[in-house]
Order: C-alpha cells, then structure tokens, then sequence
C-alpha cells in the first residue's frame, strides 16, 4: 500500500459541499492500495503512520510520533497514488487495486488506525471529493510497504 502523509494543523473533506471528515492538528493520509496488497500491508501501513515521528518535540525536532503528540488523522482514498509516468503524459493506474479490494484495503487501513488509538475520520471512497488543509512545515512524507519496480 502507499500513503502519502502530511502534517496538518488542520484538514477537511466535502462531498457534495458537505464537510464529511476533519482533523485537527495531526495527519492527513491519503492511500491507495495497490494490486496484490492484503490486509497485513494494510496494518503494516498503519503502524508506520502511527509511529512516524515527524512532529515537533520541546527542542523543535521532528521526534514525536501521531501516539506521541495525541493528534487525529483523516484518511482520504486517492488511487491516484497508483500514477506510472514512466512514458507519455498520461498517467496509467493499472497497479492500482480492484475498487472492490481498494474499498476493503482502504477500510482495514482506517480500522487499524483507529485500533491504534488515533482519532480517524475518512473521506468517502470512490466519490469527488474537495480536500482542503494547512500544511504544517510543510512536512509530507511518501510511505510505501513493498519496493516496487
């Protein structure tokens, strides 16, 4: 699976111009599950995110985790993240997951978050949605559980 994780001091979701998720100072993941992955990836993945130690400390270092610092995460889906560039100018996203499997990957991913203790909202999977955040730092981080050629 792959994730793409920014560190917000706020972020929202809307569907249909309705706010569907939001988070506060924590982590917008975007995440796409990728032909092949199951539900250890996705675990694997969310285990990374939880852990992933890119706030702030009393220093001014990045060494507290999500656990750490006690914030939230809205977890959008973007198969996007699935995007070989390799050749021509349009993206292909064959190595994408089945919608079937990235709706269920998507879901276990946001579950096994949660079961961590971290405060998660979602994004609506499949839908046209309007992500809005502040990036704090900027800090985004790219998280991928298998190399991949």
């Amino acid at each position: 699976m792959r994730a793409l994780v920014q560190r917000v001091t706020e972020a929202s979701v809307e569907v249909e111009g309705a706010v569907i998720g939001r988070t506060g100072p924590g982590l917008l993941v975007l995440v796409c599950a990728m032909t092949g992955d199951d539900e250890a990836a996705a675990d694997k993945l969310a285990a990374r995110v939880a852990k992933l130690r890119i706030f702030r400390d009393d220093q001014d270092r990045m060494n507290r985790s999500l656990l750490d610092m006690g914030g939230g995460a809205l977890v959008v889906s973007q198969f996007t993240l699935a995007a070989d560039t390799r050749t021509g100018n349009r993206p292909g996203f064959s190595s994408a997951a089945a919608p079937e499997d990235g709706r269920r990957l998507y879901e276990h991913f946001a579950d096994s978050l949660a079961a961590q203790g971290i405060p998660v909202q979602t994004g609506s999977f499949g839908a046209d949605m309007k992500v809005r955040l502040t990036n704090d730092g900027p800090v985004t981080i790219w998280l991928d559980t298998a190399d991949r050629a």
